[in-house]
């Protein structure tokens, strides 16, 4: 296990159908702004939007890029999402396997801090 703090997030966007997240995750992928999309779901999100408390089905998904292209990576999403203020939310990676950090790096064309 390593860990090159701050090198790696994990983002967290919401979308309101499996396809929409489908359709962005292989965005994503293909130009290398995201080395790994998982899509979970259907996930039930309960929030407050203008004043009220809403309910809705939503699908997750789980966006594995290098901290150095999540801008890139943030603005893409907001490009292609339906919401009006989508939830994009990024966590540091903190420690993971070499392998798969070395591999994450490659995938999205950057230099490896990993090793």
């Amino acid at each position: 296990m390593t860990g090159q703090q701050g090198a790696y997030v994990q983002v967290f966007v919401t979308f309101p159908d499996r396809e929409s997240a489908a359709r962005v995750a292989q965005v994503l992928v293909a130009e290398s702004l995201a080395g790994c999309v998982q899509i979970v779901g259907p996930i039930q999100s309960v929030y407050r939007w203008e004043g009220k408390i809403e309910s809705a089905e939503e699908w997750l998904c789980l966006i594995k890029t290098p901290t150095s292209r999540y801008a890139q990576l943030e603005q893409r999403i907001r490009q292609m999402h339906s919401y009006q203020v989508p939830e994009i939310i990024a966590v540091p990676i903190t420690a993971g396997s070499s392998d798969y950090l070395t591999w994450l790096s490659a995938a999205t064309g950057e230099t490896s801090p990993a090793s």
